[in-house]
């Protein structure tokens, strides 16, 4: 790599939000096909991909079909044939590319999807909630929750390294309005500088008339419970291979967003858990609860699929308390992040107390004294399996 690659010089700062944000990582990443359906609040992604091709910018083929289980229909033959690829949707539009989501882990095939975490109907509504994605947890793909613009575009190109290495999808979301349509300053890296660091995609298998291999046959049991093994192999090499990509990234531009971010939590008793935009706001709490004296940290999640087990476990070690912030809800089990955790840590050693709240359902702001209140509270939260609704 040269030196002058290396230099975050080779950035320029623009005010984005943070789905024009994702607009130009996926013009730097150079797909060759990026479909899409328009779908608020993720419309203005398309709208940007759109002008970089009109401008003769972006050397992809765009179509818009009929709906967004066409769009993740079209993707996945284009990605068996050999190319890289994009789209981009939120809520119902994710929602209904639930069937082939599924096929396209199965195909292997490493589609990039930016996702806009919205509220899902009924009733109607088009606020943050990370429903949409994280209903999605069992269809094979690789999830990242961003924070901010900057971590969104940096994410989608990271995304396209880890997808590509293992050949299983990704997917990176990023709250609706507070980050999909909030302005920001963002450094976005020269072409030459992605050029350097993500190679052009030749996958080892696909559609060639001159080597024939086909997808989707019908199999036998065991070659089906196989195929299920060989994706996991595949997904258990993700975690420290995200942890390499990042690490690689910060070298190039002076960034590094981990699978998991601690903040503040060097002696801390509690610890707040969340993913998303909302890290930003705990993140304000946990000064405010510092200079206060209280011993308060933060553990960012930014790697949900698959779930970073015994990064959480390193992380939460010697902490008596982590409370679990969840802007999503699954009915009849509660805040989905907090029963993974659970999960996570069931078994480990001096494990802490894990408290649930449901504190941003649907998009109802949760200000830093809120989350101040439910830390001075917490003893009166059930530490049970079931999560706590407070907004």
């Amino acid at each position: 790599m040269s030196e002058v690659l290396t230099q975050p010089a080779r950035e320029r700062t623009m005010l984005l939000t943070g789905n024009h944000a994702v607009a130009w990582a996926a013009k730097l990443a150079r797909p060759k096909f990026a479909p899409g359906y328009p779908i608020t609040p993720q419309t203005p992604i398309l709208e940007k991909l759109t002008e970089f091709e009109a401008a003769g910018e972006f050397d992809a083929e765009i179509i818009t079909p009929e709906s967004e289980h066409s769009v993740m229909a079209s993707c996945i033959p284009a990605s068996l044939a050999g190319v890289r690829v994009f789209t981009a949707t939120a809520s119902q539009g994710l929602l209904l590319m639930h069937e082939v989501l599924h096929y396209a882990s199965g195909a292997r095939a490493p589609i990039v999807v930016a996702n806009v975490n919205r509220t899902v109907a009924s009733p109607w509504a088009f606020w943050p909630d990370q429903t949409d994605s994280l209903a999605q947890r069992d269809t094979g793909w690789i999830q990242l929750y961003s924070e901010s613009a900057q971590e969104s575009l940096d994410s989608v190109i990271q995304a396209f390294r880890i997808a590509e290495a293992v050949l299983v999808p990704a997917m990176v979301s990023h709250d609706a309005f507070y980050v999909s349509h909030a302005l920001e300053p963002v450094k976005v890296p020269a072409q030459e500088m992605v050029d350097a660091y993500l190679p052009e995609y030749a996958p080892p298998h696909r559609i060639d008339p001159a080597q024939v291999e086909s997808w989707g046959n019908v199999v036998t049991q065991e070659m089906f419970a196989r195929h299920r093994r060989e994706l996991a192999e595949a997904m258990a090499k993700v975690p420290q291979l995200a942890v390499e990509v990042d690490r690689e990234w910060a070298r190039l531009t002076g960034r590094s967003w981990g699978i998991v971010e601690r903040y503040r939590c060097d002696g801390a008793r509690t610890v707040l858990v969340t993913m998303g935009s909302m890290c930003g706001t705990a993140r304000d709490a946990v000064d405010a609860m510092r200079d206060a004296g209280a011993a308060v940290g933060l553990l960012k999640v930014r790697l949900f699929r698959p779930f970073p087990v015994a990064a959480l476990r390193a992380a939460l070690a010697g902490v008596a308390e982590a409370i679990v912030l969840d802007r999503n809800y699954s009915p009849g089990c509660g805040g989905v992040l907090h029963q993974e955790l659970r999960s996570a840590l069931y078994g480990m050693p001096d494990a802490p107390t894990i408290r649930g709240l449901l504190a941003g359902v649907g998009g109802v702001n949760v200000p830093p004294e809120r989350i101040c209140e439910f830390v001075r509270n917490a003893a009166s939260y059930d530490a049970g399996p079931e999560s706590v609704w407070l907004s």
